[in-house]
């Protein structure tokens, strides 16, 4: 259940958060990408491949983040990075060392977040804040890639998440090119959903945040995705397994 200061912080954000309707059937404009997890990143490429028939690239590694991961668009300005631990990492910033220990427990591959692009997220963080927000950043990040490029962000981040339902901020540097651009292609995402035991109040919050995205009703909280591939469609979730139809 959301807490009550960000309930009532997230009222105070609709000042100046667009008031949208949106269609069940519709990916949310603003999804950047959706986050799967896995103890190995080399395994979570082949599970993906399997199932879609398309081989997700190497990315690169986060540093100090212990983490690396490799991309699949999903379509314009939409992509999957699929992330787990880098084994070459040894000094982890204690701000991450909660969701590699995560990732290290998991048994399969399995949704652990996603990400929007609001557009401009340091006059956001601003607002937020001045509302009551808690909210972290906006906080830079970068990578390289293989190629040697260097491709950076910045990231703002709601202090409560409830635990990866709702989604973190991001804005890409000018200079860097989206990774839906020159990830492998042949998926698309084709839904991409919230889901509760209390689906209206979990509107009202994507609402007053300003975030188009589906809520289902469901008994415990959950991320759920379809994706479909030259194999077929492949439904994934935060909770459970992925299944390929």
């Amino acid at each position: 259940m959301i807490s009550r200061r960000l309930f009532l912080a997230l009222t105070g954000c609709a000042v100046f958060a667009p008031r949208v309707a949106f269609s069940a059937d519709e990916v949310p404009p603003m999804l950047d990408h959706i986050l799967l997890g896995c103890h190995d990143l080399d395994q979570g490429i082949t599970f993906i491949e399997e199932r879609t028939g398309v081989r997700a690239a190497l990315g690169g590694v986060h540093p100090g983040r212990g983490t690396r991961n490799a991309l699949l668009s999903l379509g314009e300005h939409c992509y999957l990075e699929i992330i787990g631990p880098d084994p070459e990492q040894k000094d982890i910033q204690a701000s991450a060392v909660p969701l590699v220990s995560m990732m290290k427990q998991l048994t399969n591959p399995r949704l652990i977040g996603w990400a929007v692009h609001p557009g401009e997220i340091q006059a956001l963080g601003d607002r937020l804040r001045q509302s009551g927000v808690a909210v972290q950043g906006p906080l830079p990040g970068s990578r390289t890639q293989p190629d040697g490029g260097i491709l950076s962000w910045k990231t703002l981040l709601l202090a409560d998440d409830r635990q990866g339902l709702l989604p973190f901020f991001i804005e890409w540097n000018a200079s860097s090119v989206h990774p839906s651009t020159n990830a492998p292609k042949g998926c698309r995402l084709e839904r991409f959903a919230v889901a509760g035991p209390d689906p209206t109040e979990l509107s009202k919050t994507f609402q007053q945040l300003g975030i188009q995205v589906p809520v289902l009703m469901n008994p415990t909280p959950q991320l759920q995705a379809r994706i479909t591939s030259p194999k077929g469609k492949l439904e994934l979730n935060s909770q459970t397994q992925l299944t390929a139809t």
